[in-house]
């Protein structure tokens, strides 16, 4: 028996486990349904942002809020001021939310082909409310790319809106000096664009279809001033490339000319070369003749 026992294998050490790691994402999943929950209960907008606070999101997880704002808003059949104030509470406690939110523009605009034109309404009205309030930095219109290669009916159909939203509650000619702000210029450089005369005269076009013709009175100009501006660009190009056709002919024929003189002055050298030795001869010949003559 003892013999057997020393034979029986010892018992397996137990193996090291790891902390569990939960896949499934529950967290996240409860953390969106409160904050759904949250949304649809609240009587106001204060309150809706006093609990939304309270329920301390974890920096890297404004965007889950973000979106379930926007997925809220867009589910109405209508647009309710509602979330665009609760949109520019947030926006105004700290930057990490006006970075959360600006995300969220951009995202929205790269499927806005997916929303149905209700859902796109409500999404394009929600974003109008924080820009005219300043709540969202207008650096977001980087996104849009107005021309007809970028664009799809869908994307034009929210900027319009959009645009429309935005000079209905600021007034048409604060919006053209926001708009024509230098500052701001590289930010509406694909709003507003003047490198292809094409997109140019389709973004003014555009404007002009949706009743908002006077926020293209630059483009207008530039358009204008289009031709002439190419026609002396086409002048310079042509004048340096004389200046530079010039340049090379004047040090070709300062290379030449270089060559030619030290041809000339070796020949010269030559020259006197054989007439010392010519002179030095008829010396030494006439030293003969003398000699001959004693």
């Amino acid at each position: 028996d003892d013999d057997d026992d020393d034979d029986a294998p010892a018992a397996a050490a137990p193996a090291e486990v790891g902390p569990i790691q939960d896949l499934t994402e529950q967290d996240l999943v409860n953390l969106r349904r409160t904050i759904y929950l949250t949304i649809m209960s609240s009587v106001g907008f204060e309150e809706c942002a006093h609990k939304l606070m309270k329920l301390d999101i974890r920096s890297g997880l404004e965007m889950e809020l973000c979106n379930m704002l926007i997925e809220c808003c867009s589910q109405e059949r209508t647009y309710l001021r509602y979330y665009g104030l609760l949109g520019q509470r947030f926006c105004v406690m700290t930057k990490a939310w006006q970075e959360a939110f600006d995300k969220a523009f951009e995202e929205q605009y790269a499927m806005i082909h997916r929303l149905e034109t209700n859902k796109l309404r409500n999404v394009a009205k929600f974003f109008a409310h924080l820009l005219e309030t300043d709540a969202l930095p207008w650096t977001c219109l980087e996104y849009v790319r107005l021309n007809e290669e970028e664009t799809t009916s869908s994307s034009r159909i929210f900027v319009k809106i959009l645009c429309q939203e935005l000079a209905e509650h600021l007034g048409l000619a604060t919006l053209r000096d926001r708009f024509n702000d230098q500052y701001m210029s590289d930010v509406f450089a694909g709003l507003f664009p003047r490198e292809n005369p094409r997109d140019t005269r389709f973004a003014i076009n555009f404007f002009t279809s949706i009743g908002l013709g006077g926020l293209t009175d630059a483009l207008r100009k530039h358009l204008k001033e289009a031709p002439r501006r190419i026609m002396e660009q086409q002048m310079a190009a042509a004048r340096a490339a004389v200046g530079d056709s010039d340049s090379d002919s004047s040090s070709s024929s300062s290379s030449s000319s270089s060559s030619s003189s030290s041809g000339s002055s070796s020949d010269s050298s030559d020259s006197n070369h054989s007439d010392s030795s010519s002179s030095s001869s008829s010396s030494s010949s006439s030293s003969s003749l003398g000699g001959g003559v004693k």
